[in-house]
């Protein structure tokens, strides 16, 4: 049953210096919701974890941007390119899923 699942799950090599960008940006935002997580048990004021979550939404934000400008330029141009048309849909549905 797990091959069913895998069959059909796309995935995504990555450069070398992609991965690494990734990942350390992801490192980092791992890093600040450990430090929210401390404000929280040190019973920090309010606004002062309120501003360190809105510093996390902001670098989510920025990690999806460049995420997404990669997808757009690799797995969609090349899906295009190939004609499998689906993948706008997909993106659409993607984009729809983002602004919400």
């Amino acid at each position: 049953m797990d091959n069913e699942k895998n069959c059909c799950h796309k995935t995504k090599e990555r450069s070398p210096q992609e991965y690494k960008k990734l990942i350390n940006r992801l490192s980092r935002i791992e890093g600040q919701i450990r430090g929210i997580k401390k404000m929280v048990e040190e019973d920090s004021y309010c606004t002062d974890i309120l501003i360190q979550v809105a510093a996390v939404n902001a670098a989510l934000n920025s990690f999806n941007k460049e995420l997404l400008a990669s997808h757009i330029k690799t797995c969609v141009a090349d899906d295009i390119r190939a004609g499998k048309d689906d993948t706008i849909d997909e993106l659409v549905d993607t984009l729809q899923k983002l602004m919400k």
